[in-house]
């Protein structure tokens, strides 16, 4: 117990002082260097467990990238240990399946909020509580889209804690309850389904830090279903989210500035 209470944060191994308060957090370590490479003087900083971490320079600004793992107790470690450090606005950047038939392989999908099928929300928050972002990372993610030309879609993304449970929920014991919220998401227009975003959006709430999320979607089981391109026509190629994130940070330091610095 002595260990968490010492500077150096417990899981990602740094103290206060070696944090950016602009982050970038992907789920993969194996993204962080990649997503550095688009920072001024990129330089490695630690690595613990899933916790990858670079930082760079960014319009004049220290920006920090740090690895999560997968899914929402991992995300929360992180996000609650970056603002620890000094961090205060959040992007995640990572990958989704798609739910909406409208959304192909390749597209980006923008969170506007998440539906909270997570266990790790529900220890921050009563279930009534709702998911969303920052409107100021959100404006700023859908701008940078806008202005880069990405086939994007905004909405609502699901968040869950079982990678398998959504891919072969036939084989669940709770197989009836999975699918009956399946097909409640379809009709209530969710966009795509994801693992993170639900714990870090109502993390970022809690904490009083700013956070968006922006995905590319790597696969569409439903296009696929129905017989639609764009299905199953694998995508794993994140580039495009990585270059919105990067153009939102950018469009938010300038914001920021223009606000004194807020």
């Amino acid at each position: 117990m002595s260990r968490l209470m010492k500077d150096t944060q417990y899981h990602i191994n740094i103290s206060s002082g070696q944090t950016g308060r602009y982050c970038i957090i992907p789920g993969d370590p194996g993204r962080c260097e990649k997503i550095a490479s688009y920072l001024d003087k990129p330089r490695h900083v630690s690595t613990n467990r899933e916790f990858n971490i670079y930082e760079g320079i960014l319009s004049g600004e220290r920006v920090t990238v740090c690895s999560t793992g997968i899914g929402g107790p991992s995300a929360a470690i992180a996000m609650e240990e970056l603002a620890a450090c000094g961090a205060d606005t959040f992007i995640r950047v990572g990958t989704c399946g798609g739910i909406s038939e409208k959304v192909r392989a390749g597209n980006l999908v923008i969170a506007s909020g998440a539906v909270r099928q997570d266990g790790t929300s529900r220890e921050y928050a009563p279930i009534e509580f709702p998911a969303v972002p920052d409107t100021e990372v959100l404006f700023a993610l859908c701008s940078a889209a806008k202005k880069l030309r990405k086939i994007t879609h905004v909405g609502i993304v699901q968040a869950k804690d079982s990678f398998y449970g959504q891919h072969s929920p036939e084989k669940m014991p709770v197989k009836d309850e999975l699918l009956f919220k399946w097909n409640a998401w379809k009709k209530l227009g969710v966009l795509a389904s994801e693992m993170e975003s639900a714990a870090l959006f109502t993390v970022a709430s809690y904490l009083g830090v700013r956070c968006g999320s922006v995905f590319c979607t790597v696969w569409n089981q439903e296009r696929a279903n129905a017989s639609l391109p764009g299905g199953l026509d694998e995508c794993h190629n994140t580039e495009d989210a990585i270059e919105v994130a990067v153009s939102a940070l950018k469009e938010l330091i300038i914001l920021d500035k223009n606000n004194g610095g807020v």
